[in-house]
């Protein structure tokens, strides 16, 4: 890996945050999204965090790729230099994740992973996004709280949402005036709005029929109930860290890419860098039952949701013939579903065994949810495309895959953020590898 300090124009930006999950950052920021960019303005999104679902469901609201910036995963030249692809933006929109504070702990130059590192990181003030439910004044308080809670944040607003009537909303409004805090928007109750959800989160963008209807409608929603020139004129340069462009190499001159609805877990960023690297990325489906293509190099089987597909790819003969050949001569590497799949068989919620490609002896089940969730530090046992043994990693880790057997070696040495040893370590087998947890960026 090499670095270059770079540097770039960032257009002025906000953080779209609230105090909890559930208050409708996503829903918020696709309407805002959808709504600038029918005023004709050029957005660039941003996601706060790991996350896979929201930045392609923020892409397609605003016509420009969404961009994963996580502080604890990254050093903040890192996350300058990506925050670089909003060079000719307008405005940048970054939807945090949880709470605006919610994170872990800080461990060395990075952050602990919370939307506040974003916005004091790049100096874009923060958007509260309010969920009015339940509650009168009371909401100013808590707004109030987070915007004196951290030096170096700034609150630029709120944009209420989930607003029962307008007797409810001059309420919360008069708590905001006592408080002097603005009130850019205040959004009535409308669940056809409402992205769709399962068990790991939003449904994928691909899946939601419908979904381009949907966005416009919140447009329309969003710029009827905010005041988007003031929100706009709210946006801010701020003063971000020079920025440090890593080139990593590629794990292949040619990937071979598993890409449809089982297997879409790829963090924007990873396949910019292969292709900023001068990597070629073949896309093919496994649920389509096809072959990597034999040209490539390497085969990258990425995270998703195997276990909903679990029938269709056991029956997938040319996909799972086609990947042992390849395995016989390159390397193959699976994040997380893509893991699963290489394994011997995967177990449904329903308790069916489901044959997998079997390059791998792994076997998981659904059939009791157990939830695997946080940062993760890895230290490489054995190599993985475009990486050596004893690199030191940074990922993310969100499944409810309980394994029953592992027999393979262990890849690496696995660690939280907290230093705690996680005993899913990852497995490998001469020419295959793989882990449940997602990369992000090597360590500095």
């Amino acid at each position: 890996m090499t670095s270059l300090e770079t540097s770039s124009p960032v257009p002025p930006g906000l953080v779209i945050s609230a105090a909890a999950s559930g208050a409708g950052k996503t829903t918020v920021t696709l309407g805002l999204a959808r709504a600038m960019r029918d005023l004709n303005l050029t957005v660039q999104p941003f996601k706060c965090g790991p996350d896979y679902i929201d930045p392609a469901l923020h892409t397609a609201a605003a016509g420009r790729t969404s961009i994963n910036l996580d502080s604890w995963a990254m050093a903040p030249g890192a996350i300058s230099a990506l925050t670089s692809c909003s060079a000719g933006a307008d405005i940048t929109l970054a939807e945090g994740a949880m709470g605006l504070f919610d994170g872990v702990a800080k461990t060395g130059q990075t952050g602990c992973g919370a939307s506040a590192d974003i916005a004091a990181l790049m100096g874009w003030p923060v958007v509260l996004v309010i969920d009015a439910s339940g509650q009168a004044q009371t909401a100013a308080a808590v707004a109030q709280g987070l915007a004196n809670f951290r030096e170096g944040v700034q609150v630029a607003g709120v944009v209420l949402n989930k607003v029962a009537s307008p007797r409810h909303e001059a309420l919360v409004r008069a708590g905001f005036d006592s408080a002097g805090i603005a009130v850019f928007g205040a959004l009535p109750r409308r669940t056809s709005i409402a992205m769709p959800e399962r068990h790991l989160g939003l449904v994928q963008a691909e899946e939601q029929a419908g979904l381009e209807e949907t966005l416009s409608l919140a447009g329309r929603f969003a710029a009827a109930h905010v005041d988007i020139d003031a929100l706009v004129s709210a946006a801010a340069y701020g003063q971000p860290p020079p920025a440090v462009l890593h080139r990593r190499r590629p794990p292949g001159s040619r990937i071979a890419l598993a890409r449809d609805q089982a297997f879409s877990f790829v963090y924007p960023h990873i396949l910019e860098g292969w292709r900023g690297a001068g990597a070629e990325i073949l896309p093919f489906s496994p649920l389509a039952d096809e072959a990597p293509d034999p040209s490539a190099d390497v085969y990258w089987l990425p995270g998703g949701y195997p276990e909903l597909h679990a029938g269709q790819l056991s029956a997938a003969e040319v996909f799972r013939k086609g990947l042992r050949a390849f395995a016989e001569k390159r390397p193959v590497h699976g994040e997380c579903g893509g893991y699963m799949a290489l394994g011997e068989s995967l177990v449904d919620a329903d308790g069916t065994n489901h044959q997998m490609v079997g390059l791998l002896g792994l076997v998981t089940s659904f059939t009791k949810r157990k939830l695997h969730l946080g940062y993760r530090h890895c230290e490489l046992l054995a190599p993985v495309p475009g990486l050596a043994a004893g690199n030191s990693l940074r990922g993310h880790e969100f499944h409810y895959a309980s394994i029953l057997a592992q027999p393979d070696a262990p890849l690496a040495r696995v660690r939280d953020a907290s230093a705690n040893e996680v005993a899913e370590t990852g497995a490998c087998r001469d020419r295959v590898s793989g882990t449940f947890f997602h990369f992000i960026a090597e360590a500095e």
